[in-house]
């Protein structure tokens, strides 16, 4: 069944069947995803992939991307995995490289990411804000009218108190990436040692929204449309890291249940095709109403009126 072998980096590999091989010299409408072999990422690569674009789904790691690659071509969903570290510039050239050799890139959703629970404060900007810097600049360049980009922010971008971003700041990363990252971990390093994960994580995600508007106008230049998607809490694997803050903020909101990966991914799909053809240049946050409770909530308390 298996006749080939295409390699997507120097630490990995993922075999096409023949049916595939054949057919990659036509130029297909593809489809990548970060964080694809899981939650959010993995929901949205089944329902794209099931409208007949061929998926590239990317993480970290190999063997989380394959048992996720397994899951797709068992829905006869056209597919392949990518190991890639997104905050290494050249890794994402390569992946730039190899989607552009499959096919027309249609559309990019960049949904990886890490939590506070995941890492330090550093490789959590890292991977977030300069992940994200590794990704527009290198698909702008490889994108065309009419396709889509997608940067994948978090509710947390909207909860973090005003006062703890540093927006002035974010100018740096359009003139020297190091000196973004050094400015950012400098301003971190002000807060206590335990509270720098989770201002990095909502730092870093509040950034995503700032830059996926700021590129608004340089990638429309190309046709290109791009938005930020800032989801609140989902029943993912991410999820799980954070659960008793998750069930904290949904038992206050519109909706009080965390929402379902396959919601999100309706989301994703209709935003990346033409039906939404004039949206650009916004955050769309898909919460439940969870941020929208707590400024409701806010507002009442001011009043002195009870919010329950």
């Amino acid at each position: 069944m298996f006749a080939s072998t295409v390699k997507a980096d120097d630490h990995s590999t993922c075999e096409l069947p023949m049916t595939l091989n054949k057919k990659i010299g036509s130029m297909k409408e593809v489809c990548v995803i970060t964080g694809g072999g899981s939650g959010m990422g993995f929901a949205a690569a089944k329902t794209i992939g099931k409208k007949g674009t061929y998926i590239i789904i990317v993480g970290r790691t190999l063997n989380k991307l394959e048992r996720a690659l397994k899951e797709l071509r068992n829905e006869e969903i056209e597919a392949e995995a990518f190991a890639c570290d997104i905050s290494n510039r050249g890794a994402v050239d390569e992946l730039v490289a190899r989607a552009s050799e499959v096919g027309i890139i249609t559309s990019v959703i960049h949904a990886a990411g890490l939590s506070p629970n995941m890492g330090d404060a550093k490789t959590i900007m890292e991977a977030n804000a300069l992940g994200t810097i590794n990704m527009n600049e290198a698909f702008y360049k490889a994108m065309h009218e009419d396709s889509c980009m997608i940067d994948v922010s978090s509710m947390s971008a909207y909860l973090i108190p005003s006062i703890v971003i540093p927006r002035k700041k974010y100018k740096y990363s359009r003139i020297d990436k190091d000196l973004f990252i050094k400015k950012m971990m400098s301003w971190i390093n002000l807060f206590p040692k335990k509270l720098r994960a989770g201002v990095a994580y909502g730092i870093s995600k509040n950034f995503v929204i700032w830059y996926a508007k700021t590129d608004a106008l340089k990638f429309g230049m190309k046709g290109i449309r791009i938005i930020s998607i800032s989801p609140g809490s989902f029943e993912t694997p991410m999820g799980e890291l954070e659960k008793d803050r998750i069930d904290e903020y949904t038992k206050n909101s519109a909706i009080p249940r965390p929402g379902k990966v396959e919601e999100i991914a309706q989301l994703f799909e209709f935003c990346v095709s033409p039906k939404a053809s004039y949206l650009t240049g916004v955050d769309i946050l898909c919460d439940g109403g969870c941020v929208a409770s707590r400024e409701g909530a806010a507002g009442l308390r001011k009043k002195g009126i009870p919010d329950q």
